[in-house]
């Protein structure tokens, strides 16, 4: 089996979605980063590559059995095993995962650009593991809280915060069925189309609301977002955690 030893990770937990294990250029300086001292590598197929980055399913079996405690934490001069962890790559991405004792990749991580060209090395001229699983991976739905990855593409780490922010609200506004509240909201997002939005009943306006910002990010999304958030203390502090980011405060130690 083959190992990495030394590994940089900083955990993103619970993410159903790789767009959300942020890149090593996205780290930020109050992330916790974790030294891994043994972490094993697995080389394997695409669909099982992305079925582990992009879900929260169990891991095969057999893969759970090559990897068990076959990783170490460094803490405080200390190796701790790890029941399940590993670095898995497809040949073209990387992620590690801890399932931190469960069955699932609950905690995930990119790795920094120099560990990464060491694992593509080190799977050079080598095939893909064999792990037998059953999954619905390939039929996954999307949906208002959990944006297919289309509607990612291009967003730096604070934009996409913030657009799970804005559909977190818009998904809130839709359990009002307050058909002037989301005429307005709706209005605000495309104040040229009111001929149309006032004829529009509450199914109509939410949907036309909901698909006018699904797709990139602009000022437009963040000052709607910034509006519709406003006076809801939750979202608000969210709004402030992520509009308070210095743009170039990412983690910049040598790692």
């Amino acid at each position: 089996m083959l190992y990495l030893h030394d590994v940089w990770v900083n955990w993103f937990e619970g993410e159903e979605n790789g767009y959300n294990v942020c890149p090593f250029h996205e780290w930020r300086k109050e992330d916790g980063i974790e030294l891994l001292d043994q972490v094993p590598i697995l080389y394997i197929n695409d669909v099982l590559y992305h079925y582990i980055e992009n879900d929260l399913q169990d891991l095969p079996k057999s893969l759970l059995e090559t990897i068990h405690k076959r990783a170490y934490l460094r803490k405080n001069q200390e190796r701790i095993a790890l029941e399940y962890a590993c670095i898995v790559t497809n040949g073209k991405s990387i992620v590690a995962v801890d399932t931190m004792g469960y069955h699932l990749p609950i905690r995930k991580s990119r790795l920094i650009p120099r560990q990464e060209r060491l694992v593509y090395e080190m799977i050079e001229g080598t095939e893909p593991q064999a792990f037998s699983f059953s999954s619905d991976y390939q039929n996954k739905e999307y949906h208002i809280l959990s944006l297919p990855p289309t509607s990612m593409v291009g967003l730096t780490r604070k934009e996409r915060q913030l657009k799970q922010l804005l559909m977190m609200a818009i998904d809130q506004l839709g359990e009002t069925e307050n058909l002037e509240e989301v005429r307005y909201w709706l209005t605000e997002w495309a104040p040229d189309n009111y001929p149309f939005i006032k004829k529009m009943d509450f199914e109509e306006a939410w949907h036309e609301l909901y698909q006018g910002v699904l797709t990139g990010w602009s000022n437009a999304h963040e000052e709607l977002c910034e509006k519709l958030v406003k006076g809801q203390p939750f979202f608000e502090k969210m709004w402030e955690v992520e509009t308070n980011q210095i743009p170039d405060a990412t983690y910049k130690r040598t790692l």
